[in-house]
């Protein structure tokens, strides 16, 4: 057996390539090392497959890839202490990093601090286009601030009793962005308050950090998505395979709008505009089409095509106090797929390589 102390052979696969590839390429390398190391994590395979392979896809998105016990136990021991505290609470991927704004290249109003600041971020990607700020946040390409998210879930009818839990890292303004969405939302939780101390293991890897928080993401009942990157993607293709799980994601293109001339209009007006803008952006069952976007996202081939088992928008609202909603058992996801009754395979061993990199 190949000890794991010796670095494994490592080599980059081109973006979205194809079964061909990883066969006339990969696996002779994979046969003559026995393991080999494939750099870069997102989209490395195509995203149009036959039926039969999107199917091994999903055995091994959601079956057989594992984090680390260490981060398992972790991301599980949070999600324990919420609900210690409440029966359901809701998952925010914030996304207002840095970094994040900066490759954006949308402007939030901070003058020229936060154009310099967000500026000399930018320059670390040298083949990014000048874009204009208004012009993206037009088209739907900003995400949303804090008190912006906080708005819209209050529009859409959850409480200031509902409780938060925010994935987020380090967020551009600290405190200061973050206080309006606390002043809606009191109920306020991050990985860093529930677990200052256990988390000190943890603080050196931003990787391991979003492997926690995707834990607690995927637990909640309601997943709030910030943005369309890699892990808002993957965590709303696994919540539709077990079935449609709520998950909101911010319909930011018509929400810019209201958000603007929010102070022309009364709260109930504001909240129904909320509502019919948000409609086939909230995670319902039939937004899944063959064909439609990254099948991370949509996993069409995956889910039984038998009638769903969920509730219509008026009883799935927050304000009939449901913030879930459920599809097909286990069993028949499972059956689905053409996996037994052994529980999921693990094909990773708990290594150091074993960690892995969601966003």
């Amino acid at each position: 057996m190949r000890s794991m102390e010796k670095p494994p052979y490592t080599m980059r696969v081109p973006r979205k390539s194809t079964p061909d590839y990883y066969l006339d390429q990969v696996l002779p390398i994979l046969f003559r090392r026995k393991v080999v190391q494939l750099t870069k994590f997102d989209y490395r395979l195509a995203n149009n497959l036959d039926e039969d392979l999107q199917k091994l896809r999903c055995r091994v998105n959601y079956h057989a890839l594992r984090f680390t016990k260490p981060i398992r136990e972790l991301g599980q021991r949070l999600v324990m202490k919420i609900r210690s505290m409440a029966n359901r609470f809701i998952a925010v991927h914030l996304r207002f990093e840095p970094d994040m704004l900066a490759f954006s290249g949308c402007y939030y109003g901070g003058g020229e601090k936060e154009r310099y600041e967000l500026g000399e971020i930018r320059k670390r990607w040298t083949t990014l286009p000048d874009l204009s700020p208004e012009g993206e946040r037009k088209r739907g390409k900003c995400p949303l601030t804090p008190h912006e998210v906080g708005l819209m879930l209050r529009a859409l009818g959850f409480g200031n009793d509902t409780y938060l839990y925010i994935a987020s890292g380090e967020i551009y303004g600290g405190e200061e962005t973050l206080r309006p969405l606390r002043e809606l939302f009191p109920n306020f939780y991050t990985k860093e308050m529930l677990a200052s101390e256990e988390l000190k293991p943890f603080l050196p890897f931003s990787s391991r950090l979003a492997a926690v928080d995707y834990i607690v993401c995927d637990e909640s009942d309601v997943f709030v998505t910030n943005n369309n990157g890699n892990m808002a993607k993957i965590l709303a293709g696994r919540r539709r395979y077990v079935g449609h799980k709520r998950t909101i994601r911010p319909n930011a293109k018509k929400l810019n709008a209201l958000f603007m001339s929010r102070d022309t209009m009364s709260w109930n007006t504001f909240s129904r505009k909320v509502i019919s803008c948000q409609k086939g952006f909230m995670g319902e069952p039939e937004e899944m089409k063959p064909g439609r976007g990254d099948y991370y996202e949509f996993p069409y081939s995956c889910v039984c095509k038998k009638p769903f088992k969920y509730f219509n928008n008026e009883s799935s609202t927050a304000r009939d106090h449901d913030l879930g909603y459920a599809g097909e058992n286990e069993d028949d996801r499972r059956e689905n797929i053409g996996i037994g009754g052994d529980g999921p395979i693990s094909l990773l061993t708990e290594t150091e390589e074993e960690d892995i990199l969601l966003d």
